[in-house]
């Protein structure tokens, strides 16, 4: 049945089998109005033997194909195409390739305890090797003072630091606020209001202010330290500080480990004022005199409080500053290494971090302290 004058798709049936006889071209144009037909022609032939008569049939573009292709897949079954030129048999191939479906990718094997060990051992590995190239850097500073330059150490200071105040001044007040009310419900019950201030103003100095200090600073500068030269090494740059022999660890790492160490502590006495004047806000409230709450504080937080809190900032400082810049060295190729790189270093600083204090803690029990 002549459907135009170019294309026509008869249908014969002899005996069990069931030929579907294209003539002329099976083009755009001649697919859009034989597709209707022919696939219900096919959905009726379904799980039957059926073959495709493609003697008449001139040429064959990927439309065409892909009616031949669809006629096969409502069939069920394999179909018999014959009479197919060179031609049309070489599209009808190529069609059928670029539309197969993929094969899934299996899944990747399960890690054993010996390769998470290894990886383990690895990471380990390359942190004591970045640890060594910094204090060899640290070492040999005296003979590569032009290569420290002290506009980048005063930079790295005052992102890390003085744009950071206004978060910890914030991020302070409301910890300070927080403990405070949580502490005051208990203490009532057994009349002891006025030692949260003493309770909240230990809590501040030892623990809470150098830890929360050291996570702004893992997320503001931590991730703007991988982020920087992780960009630096993606575009080469690294490389060509060290083809023209200067070294990327003096020039780029010392000034934001030093920046760490100085900003860490100025960071964590902002932070411990902040959380006492919310604690003071909270008490204030409470009826407490203002008075009371200082002489509290004073009498209770006594100077060792207070140095062994900036000394754990000082080194969580330094440490988040070291985390974030091997985390830039060591940024891969791609466009998301830089992200990868500015992620780990906010992870690595804030676990690191609570790692650093958990083991303080636990020293200081032991010594007394």
């Amino acid at each position: 049945m002549a459907l135009a004058a170019k294309q026509a798709l008869t249908v014969e049936r002899s005996g069990a089998e069931t030929v579907l006889r294209f003539a002329g071209p099976l083009d755009v144009a001649a697919t859009a109005q034989l597709w209707s037909r022919a696939l219900r022609e096919a959905a009726k032939l379904r799980g039957q033997k059926l073959t495709l008569d493609l003697a008449g049939v001139p040429l064959c573009d990927t439309a065409g194909a892909t009616l031949l292709l669809e006629i096969e897949r409502l069939q069920g079954a394999p179909v018999t195409m014959t009479g197919a030129t060179e031609k049309v048999a070489a599209v009808l191939a190529q069609t059928k390739a670029a539309t197969a479906q993929p094969t899934r990718a299996a899944p990747p094997p399960a890690q054993s305890w010996r390769s998470v060990l290894s990886d383990a051992i690895g990471v380990a590995a390359g942190g004591v090797a970045f640890l060594g190239e910094v204090v060899v850097a640290w070492v040999r500073l005296p003979s590569r003072l032009r290569l420290f330059r002290l506009s980048d150490l005063l930079r790295q200071a005052d992102q890390a630091g003085v744009q950071a105040v206004p978060l910890v001044v914030l991020l302070g007040t409301l910890i300070g606020l927080i403990l405070a009310f949580q502490s005051l419900i208990p203490m009532r019950q057994f009349g002891a209001d006025i030692y949260v201030a003493s309770l909240v103003a230990i809590g501040l100095v030892r623990e809470l202010g150098p830890l929360l200090a050291a996570v702004v600073l893992a997320g503001r500068s931590g991730s703007a330290f991988a982020a920087e030269i992780g960009t630096m090494k993606v575009n080469q740059e690294l490389d060509a500080l060290d083809v023209m022999g200067l070294d990327p660890v003096t020039m780029l790492v010392l000034p934001r480990l030093l920046a760490g160490l100085v900003v860490a502590p100025m960071l964590t006495v902002v932070m411990n004022f902040s959380g006492l004047i919310g604690m003071s806000l909270v008490l204030v409230g409470d009826g407490i005199p203002l008075v009371a709450i200082g002489n509290q504080v004073a009498y209770w937080v006594v100077p060792k409080d207070v140095w062994t809190g900036l000394g754990k900032a000082a080194l969580f400082g330094a440490v988040v500053a070291a985390i974030g810049c091997r985390a830039g060295l060591n940024t891969g190729v791609g466009p998301r290494a830089v992200g990868l790189s500015a992620t780990a270093a906010v992870v690595g600083g804030i676990v690191a971090a609570i790692v650093l204090d958990g083991g303080f803690a636990v020293l200081f029990y032991q010594l007394g302290i």
